[in-house]
């Protein structure tokens, strides 16, 4: 548990002081001798400045859309401790106290961030316009949500004694405190513009206002009172945020050139944090003053600001902008954000800037805000493909795409932005677009820009300088370098209406009866929280393992998020071709990750010496999805040494007879097992997964994992499937697929498909390349299947295979006659059978 003293600045509406009162408090309390943090509720960049100044350190935002709801308390836990640990947390909230975002039920507002931090609430009120009324405002505030603790109340704006004290009664009369009066000619204001309040770097006169300004906070407002206010706030259990560290590559850290001074005043302190954790080193530059970029530059990040303010200054500066559009086209990692994707534009109202995008910004009427959800159409130096992040727009400029422009970012399906490859490299170094985001919610971008500048700082060629992210492909013969797959694929997207399914790996669409009962006698019970003791307590019987080597969890991807935000590890690295959602968390907690890839040539077995020896995370999967290959037990068991934790992921063992290769029950260090409920008995929906091995790291998953994440129905499955009577009939199961599998390999090879290896799991990986005629696209053959209504899930998302791979689920025979019988259709239907296949259904099936 955590003490954090805390309180948090709001109002009934914007306008009524909240940053000038919020800034000025910091500053009082500052002046009084507090080490006091400031918080920013919402995406503003401007307000955190003031606090910044206020503070003497870094200010911080706290927004649910931007980071995530679970990120609050870490993040605001971390400002607080950084650079020294602050004695009170002052958060400035967000327009009125209960206003969010549009259409979400107060998602993101002042309030929703209050009660996820359980802070008391302080009321900042214009009582300009009105006097007695303010009393109803504040009740009505008050009341509107219980879970929101007002717990006083400061008056602004008063016009005399008289005034103040009608509305000082008011708000007392319904039991309120009133903290302090400050009246209209006390000078509290701060000046503002088209976007808002003019940030603090560029105004000369900021640090003598703010000092004005905490003298009148300090004689007006109770400072004892907000201290004891703030210390009636709970302690937290939460851990604080921490970028995560990565060991840098040989030689000196790459610089990144940050752009700072008056025209790039917008960027998250946790930017250049994340940045700092990956290896590289940060550098402000100032585009209005500087003459070149820093030394060892590998990287340039153009935050946001106000370009269309200071154009005429950043177009006068002709020889920095000449030599930073030099190095851009020769492939250096660019990320761009609003004011930095204007500054790489022709121009700006007519001013010239970078020209590195073919488009002109102009200024408008119109403003263009609020939270957006962004996918990344391709891969690039920010984002892989399929990547989805929240942001946040601000601007009244706009920029025409022109013809031909490859999007950074699709915004409900719209292109937004920009990806280019001014040097050909292969994969965009450029990222711009008007879309801000904060890494802090997203550590995957940050951990991506910070390979591509490792990568250009160890490279000579100045065209070869970006390699796709992940920066290894660790193999003796590496397959080519193929397209970033899109991490978040799964077979649940090939399937749609009318389709017969061969997509999903789940054995059946629902669970077994006697399951389903005890699912459902879970409902009586949902008004109490979830109890996980008899659900460990089985786990452990079925291993043969003590209580605390086992940890149930919300399915495999909850165990694979656990591993990746409890673990540090300098060099991940992840077995390909496997279930692609170990590397998704792992890059999602910021890490950057090296892949095995291992060869169909060789069946997909995992060769000696493929995994690095630095490796200090190795994850890979037994029997693997989607190449079915089950490893040998003392394969696996040679990965384990000093200093690596090695995570198998077992989703399928439970569907190999015997389970022979399990590493279940072995109680080492440094192992870890994961195992997957959805699949055998059809609750993927349930979520409802667990992971035994060393007691030590399962603590450190525990102590990651949120409170009661799994639900009472999943531990209620998970008990019953770890009966004897369960486990028997699984392993029953399990051996009624080896004879559909054995059809079904047996079918797909006849047809001329290969099939590497042994599949030893409920579906079959299968390369299409030899049958694909000539001509046709790589994906062909799944094509022609979904047209003829049969889904199967495509290969090109698994890293180490290529469009042509498809994996196909074990179905039961007749259901496998039907997709071998139109396999065979299809390929007798091209003009030009390759390989001169007999596809006659004989030929498929014998005796069908």
């Amino acid at each position: 548990m955590t003490s954090l003293p805390r309180v948090v600045i709001a109002a009934p509406a914007s306008g009524h002081g909240k940053t000038t009162v919020a800034a000025g408090l910091m500053a009082a309390l500052v002046r009084a001798g507090h080490v006091v943090s400031g918080h920013k509720i919402g995406p503003d960049y401007i307000d955190p400045g003031y606090h910044a100044l206020a503070t003497g350190r870094p200010g911080r935002n706290l927004d649910p859309h931007l980071v995530g709801e679970d990120r609050l308390v870490p993040l605001l836990l971390h400002g607080a401790a950084v650079p020294r640990p602050a004695d009170i947390a002052v958060v400035e909230g967000v327009m009125g106290l209960f206003d969010g975002a549009i259409g979400r039920d107060g998602f993101a507002s002042t309030a929703h961030v209050a009660t996820v931090i359980d802070a008391p609430v302080v009321l900042v009120v214009d009582v300009s316009a009105s006097a007695r009324t303010i009393g109803a405002v504040v009740h009505g505030l008050r009341g509107f949500d219980p879970a929101v603790r007002v717990a006083g109340v400061i008056l602004n704006k008063a016009g005399s004694a008289r005034h103040a004290q009608e509305a000082r009664d008011a708000v007392e009369r319904i039991g309120v405190p009133v903290l302090g009066v400050l009246f209209r000619d006390d000078g509290i204001s701060a000046p503002s513009r088209h976007l808002g309040l003019v940030p603090v770097a560029e105004r000369d006169d900021a640090a003598v206002v703010l000092d004005r300004l905490a003298g009148q906070i300090a004689a007006r407002i109770d400072l004892a009172a907000v201290v004891r206010i703030a210390r009636s706030a709970p302690d937290l259990a939460a851990a604080a945020w921490a970028p995560p560290p990565r060991v840098p590559i040989d030689g000196p850290a790459p610089v990144i050139a940050v752009a700072g001074g008056r025209a790039f005043t917008f960027r998250y302190a946790e930017t250049e944090e994340l940045l700092a954790a990956a290896g590289c080193r940060p550098v402000v530059f100032d585009p209005l003053a500087g003459e070149a970029l820093p030394d060892g530059t590998a990287g340039l990040y153009l935050g946001g600001g106000f370009p269309e303010v200071h154009a005429a200054e950043l177009a006068g500066n002709a020889a920095l902008r000449a030599s930073i559009t030099a190095v851009i086209g020769r492939g250096l990692p660019t990320v761009a954000e609003c004011a930095g994707l204007l500054y790489l534009c022709r121009s700006v109202d007519g001013a010239p800037m970078l020209g590195v995008i073919d488009a002109a910004a102009t200024m408008t009427a119109r403003l263009t805000l609020g939270y957006r959800a962004a996918v990344a159409p391709s891969g690039s130096v920010l984002a892989g493909a399929g990547q989805a992040v929240t942001g946040h727009e601000f601007h009244r400029t706009t920029v025409d795409p022109g013809s031909g422009a490859t999007p950074g970012w699709l915004i409900d399906g719209a292109g937004h932005g920009f990806a280019l490859d001014p040097a050909g490299t292969g994969t965009p170094t450029v990222h711009a677009s008007y879309l801000h985001t904060h890494w802090a919610g997203q550590p995957e971008l940050a951990a991506r820009f910070a390979a591509a500048a490792h990568a250009w700082t160890g490279s000579e060629s100045p065209t070869a300088r970006i390699r796709p992210c992940p920066p290894h492909t660790l193999h003796p013969n590496p397959p080519p370098v193929t397209p970033e797959p899109n991490l978040l694929h799964h077979g649940d997207l090939e399937v749609g209406p009318g389709l017969l399914d061969f997509a999903v790996n789940v054995r059946s669409a629902a669970p077994p009866g006697w399951l389903a009962e005890t699912i459902a006698a879970t409902i009586a019970d949902l008004g109490h929280y979830p109890r996980a003791q008899a659900a460990t307590e089985a786990l452990a019987w079925r291993h043969g393992r003590p209580a605390e080597q086992v940890l149930p969890t919300a399915g495999g991807a909850e165990a694979f998020t656990l591993i990746a935000r409890a673990l540090r590890p300098r060099r991940p690295v992840v077995v390909h071709p496997q279930f692609t959602e170990p590397e998704a968390a792992l890059r999602a907690a910021g890490h950057v990750v090296d892949r095995v890839v291992l060869r169909a040539a060789d069946g997909f077995t995992l060769p000696d010496g493929a995994v690095p020896a630095d490796a200090d995370l190795v994850m890979i999967g037994n029997p693997t999805n989607p190449t079915g290959v089950l490893h040998p037990a003392a394969r696996l068991r040679a990965l384990l040494r000093p200093g690596r934790v090695v995570v198998v992921d077992e989703a399928f063992m439970d569907a190999v007879p015997g389970e022979p290769e399990t590493l279940a029950a072995d109680q080492v260090p440094g192992l870890l097992v994961l195992r997957s409920l959805t699949k055998t008995w059809g609750i993927a929906g349930l979520r409802a997964g667990y992971v035994v091995g060393d007691a030590e790291l399962i603590a450190r998953l525990a102590e990651h994992q949120p409170p009661w994440s799994v639900s009472s129905p999943a531990l209620a499955a998970i008990t019953a499937c770890c009966a004897d009577d369960a486990v028997a009939e699984a392993a029953l199961l399990a051996s009624a697929v080896d004879g559909p599998r054995a059809v079904l390999i047996d079918g797909l090879r006849r047809l001329g498909l290969s099939v590497p290896g042994h599949p030893a799991t409920p579906f079959v990986l299968a390369d299409t390349a030899p049958v694909i005629p000539s001509g046709a696209p790589p994906g062909w053959i799944r094509d022609a299947l979904r047209e003829r209504g049969i889904a199967v899930r495509r290969g090109d998302t698994f890293p180490g295979l290529g469009p042509t791979w498809i994996r196909v689920a074990v179905r039961d025979a007749h259901l496998i006659g039907r997709l071998l019988d139109t396999l065979s259709d299809v390929l007798t239907a091209s003009p030009h059978p390759p390989n001169g296949v007999d596809h006659g259904k004989n030929a498929v099936l014998p005796g069908r």
